[in-house]
């Protein structure tokens, strides 16, 4: 493409925005966002995208909804300043895990902003880590859906995986816990979640695996209130491990799940940058690996036209 790449930013994930305009040799784009009094917003863009290519870097994080706002006003601006192209890239997509009709007269949330980032002028999406892949099939405009797996696999290789297996936290997870079993050479274990009657939550009844005596690695795609696997860690603290270790790679913490987590046998979390993480979070366990050169790639590669195929992983 002939014309210029420029990168803006709301105000999600600014550290990360930063980080991804470093890796890519370019720098983050000028804008005002202003909050009136009656909470309305409003987005100037305060240089020419006339012709450019341009990309909105806006993951999902708290508050979720104004963040939201902020994203779509911005595509508008673009749009209305006659922008040639414009990629939303969503590391944490919102609304994720409203992707199916579970219940009667209910919203898949998550299909509603597919549709609102394309009538607000998206022509691409760029995001990672999906919590269902199908949510692609939202879209009726290109979407990369860039994985983490491989940084996070990158992580324990260099740490060491001795004496460790793999743990699918239920068997929903189980395929994707095995593409991380074979690509660190490990054995896996999953865990057995049901529910005995309607009225009760979930429970862990039984391992299928061996994880007595061995450090256990807890694969997941996200952390939200810590519930699940807080759980996990019970059950396997019951089960005879050694070291309790997890990873994931949108860390929403939300309420005190950082606190429960620094309080529980979990020795070490791994996570990612998608989601911004405030110093009150950032429990002594924590480990964050930054995603921002994969997405900088990602973003010169689609401006350059190239293929990025080799950017993606299997998990």
């Amino acid at each position: 493409m002939n014309h210029q790449m420029k990168i803006f930013s709301g105000n999600a994930n600014i550290p990360l925005a930063e980080a991804i305009c470093r890796h890519a040799g370019v720098e983050l784009g000028k804008r005002e966002i202003v909050r009136f009094s009656n909470e309305n917003l409003k987005v100037k863009i305060c240089e020419s995208v006339r012709g450019q290519d341009v990309f909105i870097i806006q993951p999902s994080c708290p508050p979720v909804n104004d963040g939201i706002m902020e994203l779509l006003i911005m595509i508008d601006a673009a749009k209305h300043a006659s922008a040639g192209r414009i990629t939303a890239v969503c590391p944490y997509y919102p609304y994720a895990r409203s992707d199916k009709k579970d219940e009667p007269r209910i919203s898949i949330t998550a299909r509603l902003m597919a549709d609102l980032l394309e009538t607000a002028g998206a022509g691409r999406v760029m995001t990672m880590n999906l919590h269902s892949p199908q949510i692609q099939g939202f879209f009726r405009i290109p979407v990369d859906h860039l994985l983490a797996g491989r940084l996070l696999c990158d992580y324990f290789r260099k740490h060491g995986t001795e004496n460790c297996v793999v743990v699918a936290p239920d068997a929903g997870s189980a395929k994707r816990a095995g593409a991380y079993a074979i690509s660190l050479g490990l054995p896996m274990a999953i865990l057995d979640k049901r529910r005995s009657d309607d009225s009760e939550s979930p429970e862990i009844h039984h391992v299928i695996g061996d994880v007595k005596g061995r450090r256990a690695l807890i694969f997941d795609d996200e952390i939200a209130s810590g519930g699940s696997i807080l759980e996990v860690i019970d059950a396997l603290e019951r089960l005879g491990v050694k070291e309790i270790q997890a990873c994931c790679v949108h860390a929403v913490l939300s309420g005190n799940a950082a606190e429960r987590l620094q309080n529980s046998r979990l020795t070490k979390l791994v996570v990612t940058d998608t989601i911004f993480i405030p110093p009150e979070k950032k429990i002594p366990q924590l480990e964050i690996i930054s995603v921002a050169e994969l997405f900088a790639k990602a973003i010169l590669y689609t401006h350059q036209g190239k293929s990025i195929s080799d950017l993606y992983d299997r998990y």
